[in-house]
């Protein structure tokens, strides 16, 4: 079984973030002022998974060079992606000067933070979109 290029799985991964950031950025400007910054974080982790997932579909076949990959594989390539996102996205909020109480208040879910299940969804995210696409070993 051939391993997942691993260098296409990161470029992959800056596209997602990308893509992520600048989602952050639009929402605050369109959403946020209509349902408030709380809801818009919620909502954030629906449409970025959304993004995430839509993005993978697209790039899976390109990112695995047209073999198909196993399932332990695509699970390391998703656990890699939550990994950096979550250095990408607690360095930036330590660099813009969030609290730490802020950053992990989209983690709690007992007061509505649905952050866990976006990372969920990041994590499995390879692995669905090679299934979706017929790629799986």
């Amino acid at each position: 079984m051939p391993p997942i290029p691993w260098k296409r799985t990161l470029f992959v991964w800056l596209v997602i973030i990308v893509l992520e950031s600048i989602h952050g950025v639009l929402r605050g400007f369109f959403i946020t002022p209509f349902v408030g910054d709380w809801r818009a974080r919620q909502l954030g982790v629906l449409i970025g998974s959304a993004l995430i997932l839509g993005v993978s579909w697209l790039t899976i076949r390109w990112m695995l060079a047209g073999k198909p990959a196993p399932r332990g594989a695509l699970l390391r390539a998703g656990v890699l992606w939550t990994a950096l996102t979550l250095a990408f996205e607690f360095s930036l909020g330590s660099a813009l000067g969030m609290s730490w109480s802020r950053m992990l208040a989209d983690y709690d879910l007992r007061h509505g933070g649905l952050m866990p299940f976006g990372l969920l969804i990041l994590v499995m995210t390879p692995w669905i979109a090679a299934k979706w696409r017929g790629l799986l070993d």
